[in-house]
């Protein structure tokens, strides 16, 4: 089987990882890639996704699995473009996409659907913002396209929407696009992920990652400082419940308004007192969440995505590991609000009883890693237990090194300790 990831970070770097386990050893392709990544996949040139599709084309590709957002929504859209030419993709087409794409698209699903979530008000101006939060503190702002992870804000006072608001609307940091002010839900986070193939679904392992960049869950909010992945994250029930109110509403929803699904679906989930509520769709994996997920599924991950591709759910191709698995984040000097590039890497070595996934990494002429990007390396080890698990990926985080290197300390301890 020949496969094309597309994505170029830590969570592509993981799904490769998983690929290249799969039994039939796949041969592995990747665009755009790192150098990371062409360690385990070759690198093909392309321009564009038009390039991109029609390099598949030419070389036979079996499956396409889609791991960056952005590729879904960009232009014709990656999925549609493999359908026009019946390449199977793993991954939904554009108008599924905008589940993720477009906040306000999101919400007005839900609500349409009747699964839970937050109240929201959708806005074009500052004006408009101020007025729709009314001085109800906390509140939250979302911007409504894609902003690699970095267009929400939770904003406790009035000095902190104001400084998120003049990003959006002022300096347009990310483009245009309208805001929702949303009510702020209170609870401990979970992040669902499923595999839907078109009215059928497979629930993965939960995760729960930690966005704050400092320990205790203080300072700025990042793409993610780390995560932790068990089945037993979730009880029994409470899974049940996100099912039978979330997931299989979703599902149906999809189906009911005409939006082909075929990919992964994340569900980032608010456990409020009143019950779970949607606070975001993902149209793919999570990051870091997947770096975290992936070493607890088990079986033929290549041939599950092809098959899903084809329309057909093979849930007997894979299985879960009951245990543990943690993941902490090696970020660059600087980061969130910047990345210090060029800074050399020691301690990767052999990393034996963990997993080192490279998210911002690069090779310099002396054949030696060095950071390039804000979120360098996840460090991942498992275990039967959360504090093994957790003992065990801070003391391989430990081990590696570079200048400026920043790591929380309380991953998988906080929220649960």
């Amino acid at each position: 089987m020949r496969i094309l990831v597309v994505g170029k970070g830590g969570r592509e770097h993981a799904l490769l990882r998983a690929l290249a386990e799969s039994p039939g050893h796949p041969e592995l392709f990747c665009f755009p890639g790192s150098d990371a990544i062409f360690e385990i996949a070759q690198p093909i040139v392309a321009d564009g996704l038009e390039s991109l599709v029609a390099w598949m084309k030419a070389n036979a590709i079996d499956l396409c699995v889609a791991g960056e957002e952005s590729y879904l929504v960009t232009g014709e859209g990656l999925a549609n473009l493999c359908q026009q030419n019946a390449i199977p993709c793993w991954g939904p087409p554009k108008e599924s996409a905008q589940l993720e794409a477009s906040k306000e698209f999101a919400k007005e699903f839900l609500l349409r659907n009747a699964i839970p979530t937050a109240r929201a008000t959708a806005v074009d101006t500052l004006n408009e913002a101020v007025a729709a939060i009314a001085g109800e503190y906390p509140t939250v702002l979302k911007f409504d396209g894609l902003a690699a992870g970095k267009g929400v804000a939770v904003c406790p006072d009035d000095a902190s929407a104001m400084a998120f608001l003049d990003e959006v609307f002022t300096r347009r940091r990310f483009g245009p696009g309208r805001v929702l002010v949303e009510q702020c839900l209170t609870g401990p986070e979970v992040s669902v992920f499923a595999a839907i193939v078109d009215d059928q679904y497979l629930v993965f392992t939960p995760a729960r990652d930690y966005k704050r960049a400092l320990d205790g869950d203080l300072g700025p909010n990042t793409g993610g400082m780390g995560a932790v992945a068990s089945r037993r994250l979730v009880s029994e029930e409470l899974m049940a419940q996100i099912e039978q109110e979330i997931i299989r509403p979703t599902v149906a929803g999809l189906c009911q308004e005409g939006l082909p699904y075929r990919g992964f679906l994340y569900f980032g989930l608010m456990l409020t007192p009143n019950g779970p509520q949607v606070i975001e769709y993902n149209c793919r994996f999570g990051d870091p969440e997947c770096q975290a997920v992936m070493p607890l599924v088990h079986g033929d991950l290549a041939a599950f995505c092809l098959a899903g591709a084809q329309g057909e759910l093979r849930k007997d191709l894979l299985t879960f590991d009951d245990g543990w698995s943690v993941c902490v984040i090696l970020a660059s000097a600087g980061y969130p609000e910047s990345s210090r590039n060029g800074d050399r890497i020691t301690g990767l070595g052999n990393p034996g009883e963990f997993r080192v996934y490279h998210a911002g990494t690069r090779k310099n002429t002396g054949g030696d890693w060095e950071t390039h990007g804000g979120r360098v390396l996840a460090v991942v080890a498992g275990a039967a237990t959360r504090q093994e698990a957790a003992a065990k990926a801070h003391a391989a985080a430990d081990g590696i090194h570079f200048a400026g290197l920043q790591h929380r300390r309380d991953i998988g301890i906080l929220n649960f300790d």
